[in-house]
């Protein structure tokens, strides 16, 4: 079984974390499912990610496509998390336990300044380490990541 990292973003935007978490989930040979809530969000990050250096480039794809199966990383709504080692929901897109069961790793990337995506981030704490899944708070401190909680605790 998986764990689940819920990440707090604080110090950047989700258009700078998501590529450095993309870059390590593919440094791990993970495929990579980013599970989002709105169309045009999604569309903007499809768009960051092609920008930047040639040394970063990050082949991936907007779910609904024809080569889907193909795409290292996918871009989606409703996208199954089937065939995936790396689930990241963004914008409080749902994730279930057995999703983070079928994964390697599940993360939730949320908004420290937005008082509904904290909420939300808290009830899917609370639902997914209540099923049974391991899980680890991240949080941004002066530009690094720092663990703040673990369960169950080591």
């Amino acid at each position: 079984m998986g764990a689940v990292y819920f990440y707090h973003l604080t110090d950047s935007p989700l258009e700078q974390a998501l590529p450095m978490l993309l870059d390590r989930a593919r440094g791990q040979g993970w495929r990579v499912l980013v599970r989002g809530t709105d169309p045009a969000r999604l569309a903007l990050l499809d768009d960051a990610l092609w920008q930047g250096p040639a040394d970063a480039f990050r082949p991936h794809g907007m779910s609904g496509g024809p080569h889907d199966a193909d795409q290292p990383v996918l871009l989606g709504i409703d996208t199954p998390a089937d065939g995936f080692a790396c689930v990241m929901s963004i914008d409080s897109a749902p994730l279930t336990a057995a999703e983070v069961g079928l994964s390697e790793r599940a993360c939730i990337l949320f908004d420290g300044h937005d008082e509904s995506a904290l909420a939300t981030a808290r009830g899917q704490w609370k639902s997914l380490t209540d099923a049974g899944c391991a899980a680890q708070y991240w949080a941004q401190s002066d530009g690094t990541w720092t663990k703040k909680a673990e369960h169950p605790k080591p």
